[in-house]
């Protein structure tokens, strides 16, 4: 069986949490897009980890970890991060990389650099990670697939080519120091070692396990609304954040997949640029975020203090229908215990008419948030395990959103630890 763990929002919603939490029961867990842009934090009795590349199930023994062909791979940040596990007293963890996967090249984090600083305030709020660059290569088809690194022939040739078209870039746009073909190749058989040890048919692997009724969890990064083809384009990343796509990033037959759980925050947040209606600033803000996560609301890659936000329904309600969610997870309920009233954005007025439909960027840009007030809790949730043995007040904070999403809310986070969940 086939579940996904994925995101409704912008990112940050706690999925490695939801992941670490799911994988107790699962034999597999694969990552199937993304890079090592955007970071799950986890919370264990191993201690505090932020992972960027690495599934959020690596902490059992008694799980495979995969990544997929659709992972943008940076090969040296995936090989320090199973060491600085391992260093903090983890089991080495099980761990096999697609031979299709494309990875990551240092001059791919050059260019994004590069590109930002050119843009100036016109720029992405990119996490400099060569993602952008990575997937514009890898769709070019100018980008290097691991199986590639085992083809000496190949790489000597495809060095050059890969110089002379940089370099073009590097000379006339950017005016930075140009690539030397025999440099890259050496960074190449760098890579070829490092990962050489990992590399298989992963998709292979996980049909076999399939047909042994194994449990496969497909781990997603950032959210529904940073999709490049339904997110706020342009401020998007560059692969998408669907479950569907899962089985592509994965390389596994579409109808296997039977289980969606869509992560959603009690309240919102937002690391990087683009539309965000239910945003809040100031003082109110500053206390959200001081307060909000574990430690703080900042990105687990660059450490930017994330923007806040009230729960928005229209946001949420399109981010689970576009994900086929069948079940909500809602996390960081515990957070918003401080407030003696909680604002909830249930519409979105545009042009003078209200609308619960999720617009494109166009019209997002130009959209007031329509808000409701709940009355809040006013106590410390943490350590419940029951859902009746919630306050009045934040059972129907949690059925009201369930009723404007039209989802079904089946767990509640109010912790940071992998125990600190009510199942409904």
């Amino acid at each position: 069986m086939v579940k996904a763990v994925v995101g409704a929002n912008w990112g940050d919603e706690g999925k490695g949490k939801i992941t670490d939490m799911m994988a107790a029961d699962a034999d597999i867990i694969v990552r199937f897009q993304g890079g090592a842009n955007a970071g799950h934090t986890i919370k264990n009795h191993y201690g505090k980890f932020a992972l960027h590349t690495l599934p959020s199930g690596v902490f059992y023994d008694h799980t495979t970890s995969i990544i997929g062909n659709g992972v943008a791979l940076n090969i040296p940040i995936l090989i320090n991060e199973i060491n600085s596990i391992v260093e903090k007293g983890v089991p080495a963890p099980k761990i096999l990389v697609s031979d299709r996967a494309q990875i990551v090249m240092p001059y791919h984090i050059l260019f994004d650099q590069y590109e930002e600083e050119r843009l100036g305030k016109a720029s992405f709020g990119s996490t400099k990670s060569g993602i952008a660059p990575f997937y514009s290569d890898k769709y070019a088809k100018v980008g290097y697939q691991v199986q590639e690194l085992f083809d000496e022939e190949l790489l000597k040739e495809k060095v050059v080519r890969t110089c002379d078209q940089k370099n073009v870039l590097l000379e006339h746009l950017y005016h930075k120091p140009l690539l030397k073909p025999e440099e890259l190749l050496e960074t190449l058989h760098e890579y070829r070692d490092m990962i050489a040890p990992y590399v298989c048919d992963t998709s292979a692997f996980l049909w076999n396990a399939l047909k042994e009724n194994k449990t496969i969890l497909l781990e997603g990064q950032l959210g529904t609304l940073k999709d490049p083809d339904h997110g706020i384009y342009p401020m998007v990343t560059s692969s998408s954040t669907l479950a569907p796509y899962g089985c592509i990033g994965a390389g596994i037959p579409a109808q296997e997949l039977k289980q969606v759980v869509t992560v959603c925050k009690a309240y919102s947040s937002a690391v990087g640029a683009g539309a965000f209606v239910s945003e809040i600033f100031g003082d109110e803000a500053d206390e959200l975020r001081r307060r909000g996560g574990d430690g703080g609301e900042f990105g687990a890659t660059t450490g930017r203090p994330r923007r806040m936000g009230w729960f928005d329904c229209v946001a949420s309600k399109y981010g689970c229908r576009m994900q086929g969610t069948t079940d909500v997870a809602f996390t960081v309920v515990d957070v918003l215990g401080y407030l003696d009233e909680i604002p909830v954005c249930v519409g979105y007025e545009i042009d003078g008419e209200v609308t619960t439909d999720f617009p494109v960027t166009s019209k997002l840009e130009k959209a007031k948030p329509v808000l409701k007030t709940l009355p809040g809790w006013k106590c410390d949730i943490s350590g419940i395990k029951k859902y009746e043995d919630l306050p009045e007040n934040c059972r129907k904070y949690i059925e009201f959103i369930e009723k404007e999403i039209g989802f079904p809310i089946t767990m509640v986070s109010n912790g940071p630890g992998r125990d600190d969940i009510i199942y409904r």
